[in-house]
């Protein structure tokens, strides 16, 4: 179920979830969700063997949707209201799952109280990737990982450098195409005017990459 104002799980979420069940190795561990919405990616986990599961999310709305989704399918969660790392504290996690705003936007920063806060995510995109990659390491176990989905619109190669920077070893691990949805297609001249797509482009394509610790 989604309340009003919740982003739907979409190809993004998918995508991710399909990696989490393939690449294995979730049994048994502690997991983060953060920038939750619906719950679908912790929920995933928790399926797959997760042994306990954190949700995190700024959206009121998000949370709790979150925390309704995991009742009705029987998930053990707890989930806490606040921007990204910050309500876990010093807990660290083996684990850790985001579906952040990645769509470059005009706006230098996103909008607080509007459905577009769920994807708009400044000019280049990276003002969730970013705060993502420099915070990991600091709630990662040993041995832990990131699991992220973004756009290839935010620069894939920024995300990488930026993991390794941070003390990460980052990998792609999957990649797919999708056509542009209603967001991407009502800015797709600003996008081409700015360089961020190629004339003629009509797909966007959506990255997963894994950033290990240690």
């Amino acid at each position: 179920m989604r309340l009003p104002g919740v982003y739907r799980a979409q190809h993004d979420t998918s995508l991710l979830r399909t990696v989490l069940r393939r690449r294995g190795g979730v049994a048994g561990r502690s997991v983060l969700d953060v920038g939750s919405g619906t719950g679908a990616l912790g929920i995933e986990a928790v399926r797959a063997g997760a042994a306990s599961l954190t949700s995190v999310d700024l959206s009121l709305r998000s949370v709790m949707t979150s925390w309704l989704n995991s009742r009705l399918h029987g998930v053990p969660a707890t989930v806490r209201r606040g921007d990204l790392f910050a309500p876990v504290g010093p807990r660290r996690f083996d684990l850790v799952l985001a579906n952040p705003p990645y769509v470059p936007a005009a706006a230098p920063r996103p909008p607080r109280h509007r459905m577009a806060r769920c994807w708009d995510a400044g000019p280049d995109g990276r003002i969730l990737l970013d705060r993502i990659c420099a915070g990991a390491p600091g709630v990662l176990n040993e041995g832990g990982a990131l699991l992220l989905v973004q756009s290839g619109l935010a620069d894939e190669h920024a995300t990488l450098d930026r993991l390794d920077a941070a003390g990460l070893v980052p990998a792609v691990l999957a990649r797919g195409r999708i056509p542009f949805g209603p967001v991407l297609r009502s800015r797709v001249r600003e996008l081409r005017e700015r360089g961020l797509l190629a004339p003629g482009q009509v797909e966007e394509e959506l990255v997963v990459i894994e950033a290990r610790h240690g």
